[in-house]
């Protein structure tokens, strides 16, 4: 990572007051590489020789190999095509809670838009949907500045409330998705897991390579609390005055439950599951996982 930026962290980015300077330095310093197709094509990186066949081209002959065997062998290439990003943004009422400086929603704001950022300047196609109970603002696939430019700004409208169907959502965007591609899904999952498991059964029955992000606060993880307070249920549900000692154990084994059952659905599904915590480094933690699934990637390839 460059050392310019390797110190960013969430404080930096409460600084900062665009998200465009926001995306840019959260990128800064890493890179995904290209999406490669497992197609055959004639594309710039070779693959492999194969022997000729009548009907092959000459000009993919390689003639090198045929002067020192006088074999006829054909040179094969990767293909590379476009990737194609669906950007999920859970605006609901339950991200718009914060311990820090900064919320839930600002912090999978600053992760869509480092995202989008991220893709479109690989030249590939990247979408918005910002959603609650159903879709609620939408940028259609696209690419290039222009695109970027209606990301981030309907990133920067989107304000937290309504009820969250995650799993509805999801059911919902695999129906109407044509193109195969990723959909990188920014949300705290509060929601029906069984839900949120048929949602992502579909998408990946569909052809779709969902990512999730699961977006939590540090306090929503420790529930350190010392003294009674005033809890608000999630997206309506009330009003309640608690001793946060009486109940600390019993919602760490709830939502630590929560967190293990839903990577599991993900494990399940060959899909990746990334923790995002809002007080840790948004750079950092991008460039691990984008580290670790460039590794694979190049794993698989061999």
């Amino acid at each position: 990572m460059s050392a310019r930026y390797a110190g960013l962290d969430p404080k930096v980015l409460d600084r900062l007051s665009h998200l465009s300077v926001v995306a840019r330095r959260v990128v800064e310093g890493f890179m995904a590489g290209h999406h490669r197709s497992p197609h055959r094509g004639s594309s710039v990186e070779f693959a492999q020789h194969r022997p000729y066949s009548p009907g092959d081209e000459l000009r993919a002959i390689d003639w090198r190999v045929f002067a020192r065997s006088e074999r006829l062998v054909v040179k094969e290439y990767i293909e590379e095509t476009n990737l194609s990003c669906n950007i999920l943004l859970d605006a609901s009422e339950s991200m718009g809670f914060g311990s820090l400086a900064h919320t839930k929603l600002d912090y999978a704001r600053w992760g869509a838009a480092a995202l989008s950022h991220l893709i479109l300047g690989q030249r590939d196609t990247a979408g918005l949907v910002v959603f609650d109970a159903s879709e609620r603002a939408k940028v259609p696939p696209g690419n290039g500045t222009p695109q970027e430019v209606a990301i981030l700004r309907t990133l920067e409208e989107a304000e937290p409330q309504g009820e969250t169907h995650v799993g509805e959502v999801l059911s919902w965007l695999a129906s109407r998705l044509r193109r195969r591609g990723i959909s990188a899904i920014f949300s705290d999952f509060f929601d029906d897991l069984e839900s949120i498991g048929d949602g992502l059964k579909r998408l990946v029955y569909g052809g779709h390579e969902p990512i999730l992000f699961q977006v939590l606060d540090p306090l929503e993880l420790s529930f350190e609390l010392d003294s009674l307070v005033r809890l608000e249920g999630l997206e309506g549900s009330g009003t309640h005055k608690v001793d946060p000692k009486a109940i600390r154990e019993a919602y760490l084994e709830e939502i630590r439950a929560h967190n293990r059952a839903l990577a599991r659905q993900a494990t399940s599904l060959s899909i990746d599951y990334v923790l995002l915590r809002t007080d840790e480094p948004l750079d950092a933690l991008l460039a691990a996982y984008l580290a670790r699934r460039s590794a694979r990637s190049r794993g698989g390839a061999r």
